[in-house]
C-alpha cells in the first residue's frame, strides 16, 4: 500500500532537500511506493498524490491547521486511504539529539524554540515536548508569543541552549541565529529516529486495513 508523506511545504531549497533526504530513507527501507506531497506553499500537493489505496502520514511536530483541517480536506471522503497522527512528541528522542549535537553542556538553560501556532492543542503539544526534554522555558519564532529572543534574555547570566521544535531549515531557523543563545541546535531534519516514527505509524495505519479487510 502506498505510502504518502505529508510535508508543510517551503519556498527554501535546503527545507525541499530535507523532505527528499526523509523520503529517500524511508523508501530504503520499505518495498512500496514512497511519494512526497505538501500540504501548503509547494506541489504537488496532497490531493494530486492520493491517487489511489494508500496511508499519508503528516510529517509534522505538532497537530495544528495543516494537520486536522487542510489535509483531512484534501483527502476527502476516501475510505481506501488512511490518515495517521503527526510526528508529535514523538520527535523528542531526535530533538535532543540535535542539541547534543551542537554542543549543549550539562546546567545549560534550555530553551524550545517552535514556529507557533493559532491552534492551542499544538501549542500544548510544544508544552509537552519541553517537559520531555527538561526544557526551562519554550519560545516562539512566529503566531504565538512569547519570542524565542525574549525568552533567552530573560537567562540573562546563565549559558542557554536552544533546542529547535522544527522540522527543516528555513526562514523560522534562520531567524534563531540572532536571539542570543550561547548554542542554536539544527532543526531535526531527516533524522533516523524520524524515519522509524514514519515507519512505525505506516505499519500500524496497514494493520489496521488488513485487520478491517
Amino acid at each position: 500500500m502506498k505510502l504518502v508523506l505529508a510535508f508543510h511545504g517551503t519556498r527554501d531549497p535546503r527545507g525541499v532537500a530535507v523532505c527528499a533526504q526523509i523520503a529517500d530513507m524511508v523508501r530504503a527501507q520499505v518495498d512500496v511506493p514512497v511519494a512526497v506531497a505538501y500540504a501548503d506553499v509547494r506541489q504537488p500537493d496532497v490531493r494530486s498524490v492520493v491517487d489511489g489505496p494508500c496511508v499519508v502520514v503528516p510529517v509534522f511536530l505538532a497537530a495544528g491547521y495543516h494537520v486536522r483541517v487542510d489535509i483531512p480536506e484534501q483527502i476527502g471522503p476516501r475510505p481506501d486511504v488512511v490518515l495517521t497522527s503527526p510526528l508529535g512528541l514523538d520527535a523528542v528522542p531526535a530533538v535532543r539529539d540535535r542539541l547534543r549535537e551542537a554542543g549543549f553542556r550539562r546546567g545549560d538553560a534550555v530553551v524550545l524554540a517552535a514556529a507557533g501556532s493559532s491552534d492551542a492543542r499544538a501549542l500544548a503539544t510544544v508544552r509537552r515536548a519541553a517537559s520531555m526534554l527538561g526544557a526551562a522555558a519554550v519560545g516562539y519564532v512566529a503566531t504565538a508569543v512569547p519570542r524565542v529572543s525574549d525568552v533567552v534574555a530573560g537567562f540573562r547570566g546563565r549559558r542557554v541552549a536552544v533546542a529547535s521544535w522544527l522540522l527543516a531549515p528555513g526562514a523560522f531557523h534562520g531567524s534563531l541565529a540572532g536571539c542570543g543563545a550561547d548554542v542554536v541546535a539544527e532543526p531535526v531534519g531527516a533524522h533516523p529516529l524520524v524515519v522509524d516514527v514514519v515507519l512505525r505509524k505506516y505499519y500500524a495505519a496497514l494493520g489496521g486495513v488488513l485487520r478491517s479487510a
